[in-house]
């Protein structure tokens, strides 16, 4: 086998990228506060068509140094707005019809593994604090809280991480 370049990839330009059709997620950050995360979100995000970015609370929005090293121009592509308030956006989002997922280890959560998304559905995963997770009242303000099942010591996975683990997850189930 013979890695593919860059050039082989046939990936889409800027502007292609802009017109395609999305999916139908919707990804919030809720205060997060390592640069390096959000630009790892962003880079997610592009991989995988997703609609719109909120960066809110204590989230830094683009143009950033730290953001840019990790994001690799993905801020270019994504659409994404900055909200002072995640509940009030939640309430927001759920207004235009989108179902809320808050990313979280709560009461009654639903196992991702076993999270089945409804077709013609727009989903907003909310993804919480490096160190304090998903605000209490976004959770409580949540259609539904997703957990990652995990089985070894830790508690939590980096942000990064986890919003890749549940994208994939959930743009896989969308495409099946």
């Amino acid at each position: 086998m013979r890695k593919l370049k860059n050039s082989e990839l046939d990936r889409l330009d800027v502007n292609e990228f802009k017109a395609s059709k999305k999916t139908p997620l919707i990804i919030v950050l809720d205060n997060i506060r390592s640069l390096n995360n959000i630009g790892s979100v962003f880079r997610t995000s592009d991989a995988f068509l997703i609609e719109k970015i909120y960066l809110c609370g204590i989230t830094a929005t683009p143009p950033h140094k730290d953001i840019h090293k990790t994001a690799l121009g993905s801020t270019e592509t994504v659409a994404w707005e900055y909200a002072e308030s995640t509940l009030d956006l939640v309430k927001k989002l759920q207004n235009d019809g989108a179902k809320i997922l808050a990313i979280e280890q709560a009461e009654n959560a639903t196992m991702l593994n076993n999270f089945i998304p409804e077709p013609n559905t727009t989903y907003a995963l909310v993804f919480g604090n490096e160190v304090k997770g998903v605000q209490q009242d976004v959770v409580s303000a949540s259609d539904m809280v997703i957990e990652i099942p995990q089985f070894g010591t830790k508690h939590s996975l980096n942000i990064s991480v986890s919003c890749g683990v549940v994208v994939w997850d959930v743009f896989a189930k969308l495409k099946a």
